[in-house]
Formats: structure tokens, sequence, C-alpha cells
């Protein structure tokens, strides 16, 4: 939280994921993300779609970033993992201030039905 003005400025947690979603989904290499069994239903259920494969924790000043990714195959998951850290770290702190201690991501899956790394 922040205050401007006399005012608190609280930036919601679902804002946030929804940052990292829509950044994460641009990152070449990037397939898709990866929902769990559970987050995949109650997404389903609830129409949300833009922070499948996301967690986040906001804190007043800083706030940590966990990504669930598949990664399209022939790409060098290392390399486009470090690209995703740095892309969605960049997003959440220009558009909402907050400073990102971390951007953790878990690669669950290769998306052997992508061509566009061959």
């Amino acid at each position: 939280m922040t205050e401007a003005n006399g005012g608190m400025i609280r930036i919601a947690d679902d804002v946030v994921a929804v940052i990292a979603g829509m950044t994460a989904s641009k990152v070449p290499g990037i397939s898709s993300m990866s929902a769990g069994m559970t987050e995949g239903l109650a997404k389903r259920v609830s129409g949300k779609n833009l922070t499948k494969g996301v967690h986040v924790e906001v804190g007043e000043q800083e706030t940590v970033v966990d990504l669930r990714v598949i990664v399209e195959y022939g790409r060098e998951i290392p390399a486009v993992c470090r690209e995703l850290q740095y892309e969605v770290k960049e997003a959440v702190e220009n558009m909402t201030g907050l400073h990102v201690v971390q951007v953790n991501v878990k690669v669950e899956g290769v998306d052997y039905q992508s061509n566009t790394a061959l």
C-alpha cells in the first residue's frame, strides 16, 4: 500500500496476476500457461482464464510471482524461462510500482504440437 494525497492505494492480487499472465503469454517460447486440475476446473466454472497458471503474493510494497508454464518443443528451456522472468518482472514493476522480489517459474510440460521453433 502507498499513500497518495492523504489516501491509500492498494493493488489487488488479481491485478498483478493478470499483468503477469498477459505478459507471460507474449514471451516467445511459452506455448501456454498451465493450470493444475483444481485451478483449471475453478477457472472454467468462474470464466476467469487471465490468471491461469499464475499465483501472486502482494505485500505493501513488493510482490512474488509464481508461474506454471508449458514451453514449446525445441526451445532452450532455461533461456525461455530467464526471458519470462525478466519480462514479467519489468511489466509488473512498471505498471504497479511494486518491487518484484521473485518470479518463480515451474515448467510443467512441453508442447509437442508447436512447430514454431523447428
